[in-house]
């Protein structure tokens, strides 16, 4: 089975050690707008719309994180380049540091950490003509410096948060290894091999889009997966299009034995890849 291009990476779930560092943090840096919080867990989108982008859940804190698999980075897709320019000034105005800022090919992106160590890419497309599509479908990029200075020249107004139309482009992972993985999300879940970065990482989107799932071994070989209940990624959700296309999935894991939990009030399949890590796999219709 292949998914289908209206395929989408729903939201990102983290366990969080201090909730109130984190609040402030992606409200004000970010500029994620909450929409819903409690004692057990903060959910945070764009502005002015109602998509849940990121959940934060408390969890006891454990000291020094022993290296595992798990998040590498999320990534949060702006509609315009204009947005990019405004996040990019906005941060560069409040000092929190950028890890990096890339020219991909077909995409601008900009790099940091949250207080907890988690990767965030906030970045926008380049028009798809400018994409370097191969003829067996691969989508190649680059890793060049960002032309910051164009990027901000976009900019039209002061930051006002998160705009609305912003979603979770990607979610990029640290794998124990790279062929499992592979098998994984490509004959286990449906989504095509985009691009392999030589042997260090590879790039799985529905559809002819670039990524929307990255893994890498950049972390070591066969690491342990995470612990569950520490800081970091607790799951991340993908969104199918119709109900048809999720059974369409339930049935390949079925054909190939794989273990999953179905919770069918609200039509979600619960399971994890081949190095540990939690996934949802869910629908809007």
């Amino acid at each position: 089975m292949t998914l289908s291009e209206k395929t989408i990476i729903g939201k990102v779930v983290l366990n969080v050690e201090n909730m109130a560092n984190m609040k402030n943090f992606y409200t004000t840096v970010i500029g994620l707008d909450v929409k819903n919080e409690n004692e057990q867990l903060l959910q945070l989108g764009a502005v002015d719309d109602e998509q849940v982008l990121l959940e934060l859940q408390p969890v006891a804190p454990a000291g020094e994180k022993p290296k595992a698999t798990g998040l590498y980075h999320l990534a949060f897709l702006l509609p315009t380049r204009k947005d990019l320019g405004e996040i990019l000034y906005h941060i560069l105005v409040s000092k929190y540091p950028l890890t990096g800022a890339s020219d991909h090919g077909y995409s601008e992106a900009l790099y940091l950490d949250d207080p907890e160590g988690n990767g965030i890419e906030i970045y926008v497309d380049k028009p798809k003509s400018m994409w370097d599509i191969r003829e067996d479908g691969q989508i190649a990029g680059v890793t060049e410096q960002m032309d910051a200075e164009g990027v901000i020249a976009e900019a039209k107004q002061e930051f006002q948060g998160m705009p609305k139309g912003t979603y979770m482009g990607h979610v990029h992972l640290f794998v124990a290894e790279l062929e499992e993985t592979e098998n994984f999300y490509k004959d286990v879940l449906g989504f095509d091999l985009k691009f392999k970065f030589g042997p260090h990482a590879k790039f799985f989107a529905a559809g002819e889009y670039h990524h929307q799932i990255g893994a890498n071994v950049w972390a070591g070989k066969n690491i342990p997966p995470a612990q569950k209940g520490l800081r970091g990624l607790d799951y991340f959700t993908i969104i199918v299009a119709s109900t048809d296309e999720l059974l369409q999935v339930k049935a390949n894991l079925d054909a190939k034995s794989y273990v999953y939990q179905l919770d069918e009030a609200s039509t979600t399949l619960f399971l994890e890849d081949t190095n540990g890590i939690a996934i949802k796999v869910t629908t809007t219709k």
